[in-house]
């Protein structure tokens, strides 16, 4: 099909300037097929220039007031509020997203810009006391440095913002590589970031179809300090090792296999709900997504019939139709994953009480499997699909065992009416986020912590957690003599 014409940025922002390599990768609408964009595709030259540029920034940006650099972040977050409907429509026409769903994600990648805009003028230095009289100490915290970030395509903008605006309110600047899938949210980000008068060479937007040639100059470089990253696992660790031999500062938010423990006394409509919201959301498409759904054996009927009650009412379509509410995959390799779990589960015998069916395209069915068992592909590995596995539990202790029973601790849920089992529970899962009656407990909350324990990362995004990332403290001790 023919490209659409769009008025959206498509070269590379390096130092200030739009540039073009003379080489571009296709961005193309996974709902239609449709060819969106032609995007300039760096190398590493232009990661080298985008090195050199960051170095030169961090000279002056890191001295601008935290009151100067939090006046330019808030007007970069009341841009991105002005062209709101711009901003979800490019990223439902890259990935897929329903419109519905993007546009709240808009008012969530503003959030991390206006939380940040006023974080940064907040944290402060100490004075410490010593145990000599002629002497006096002070703490201040000073910016890391040039700091590369790789975001990932799931949330193209919410997860541009929630590194970026820390980093630049901290007196950080940023070179970020966007996933290949969704270039072009971070590049009109780019693009707003300029409109508010962001300095050149402050934030600088690298699209590549190959993540290694862009990001070897900053794995290599000493001058680069920091890397952060939201992907795999697979490639986490990777960049882990790399990222050690020059000892840089990392905050790594990896892959997720979320547990929801549904307990006897839940109330089944209210948990029906929430589970709704942590499994479907972005057709099951996120790092926080449920992947195993442990229920009480005395009520597992009950709510696997409530469920599909509810699933039934999901309507698959294209993700720019105010109507629908599961879009299409990204891609086919993600695709091909979750019809690969599904015939796993139910050659293993599991019941496929819904859905289970490819619908042309990268389009699939929500699905629901219950009398799931712990062999199956869907209970050991993320399937970034709209697809709830169901499984039973008899015991308090069983739940905790079989919820913790993975080397991944990202996000995790429960349901009870019981305090004391909210607390003990919570408190016994091995995950650095853990929603009690709640299956979105970060939504629209740019100052909370974000993270995970195990090989779901490393470091915190979100509140002042997220801005010490980016801070190096500095002890000052004065010796006074007369």
């Amino acid at each position: 099909m023919t490209t659409q014409v769009l008025d959206y940025p498509t070269q590379a922002y390096i130092n200030g300037q739009w540039t073009s390599t003379g080489r571009t990768f296709t961005i193309t609408n996974p709902a239609t097929a449709e060819k969106l964009f032609e995007v300039t595709d760096c190398g590493a030259p232009q990661a080298e220039a985008a090195l050199q540029a960051a170095l030169e920034a961090q000279k002056t940006w890191r001295k601008v007031n935290p009151f100067e650099r939090g006046r330019i972040i808030a007007k970069w977050a009341a841009l991105m509020h002005e062209n709101s409907e711009k901003l979800a429509r490019i990223m439902t026409l890259e990935m897929g997203k329903p419109i519905i769903e993007t546009r709240g994600e808009v008012k969530y990648a503003a959030s991390f810009a206006e939380w940040y805009a006023e974080e940064g003028k907040r944290y402060a230095g100490e004075m410490l006391h010593m145990p000599f009289d002629h002497k006096r100490a002070m703490v201040r915290y000073d910016p890391v440095g040039v700091c590369y970030a790789v975001t990932p395509w799931n949330f193209p903008a919410g997860m541009v913002t929630r590194k970026v605006a820390p980093a630049l309110a901290a007196g950080c600047v940023m070179v970020l590589k966007p996933a290949e899938q969704s270039p072009v949210t971070a590049l009109y980000l780019a693009e707003l970031w300029e409109q508010a008068g962001g300095p050149e060479g402050t934030f600088q937007v690298l699209p590549s179809l190959d993540p290694v040639p862009v990001s070897k100059p900053f794995i290599d470089s000493a001058d680069c300090r920091k890397i952060t990253f939201t992907g795999s696992t697979e490639v986490g660790r990777i960049l882990f090792t790399q990222a050690a031999q020059t000892l840089k500062r990392i905050s790594f938010e990896l892959g997720g296999h979320a547990p929801f423990i549904i307990f006897p006394d839940a109330d089944l409509d209210l948990a029906v709900k929430e589970v709704m919201l942590a499994k479907y959301r972005n057709a099951g498409q996120t790092c926080v997504c449920v992947n195993r759904l442990y229920v009480h054996e005395d009520i597992a009927e009950a709510f696997t019939a409530k469920l599909v009650e509810k699933v039934k009412t999901l309507k698959v379509g294209n993700p720019i139709e105010q109507t629908t509410s599961i879009g299409p995959l990204v891609e086919e390799q993600g695709l091909r994953k979750v019809e690969r779990h599904v015939q796993d589960a139910v050659e293993k015998g599991a019941t496929l009480d819904f859905g289970g069916e490819s619908l042309g395209g990268l389009f699939y069915s929500p699905t629901v499997l219950s009398n799931v068992t712990s062999d199956m592909l869907i209970m050991n590995e993320e399937t970034f699909g709209p697809v709830a596995a169901i499984t039973t539990f008899k015991t308090t202790e069983e739940a905790i065992e079989l919820a913790n029973n993975t080397p991944f601790g990202l996000a995790a849920y429960l349901w009870t009416k019981d305090i004391a089992t909210g607390f003990k529970v919570s408190e016994a899962l091995e995950y650095g986020i853990v929603g009690v009656n709640d299956g979105v407990p970060s939504a629209a909350s740019p100052h909370v912590p974000f993270g995970g324990m195990k090989f779901s990362g490393v470091g915190r995004e979100g509140g002042h957690w997220g801005l010490m990332e980016y801070l190096e403290p500095k002890l000052v001790s004065y010796g006074l003599y007369d």
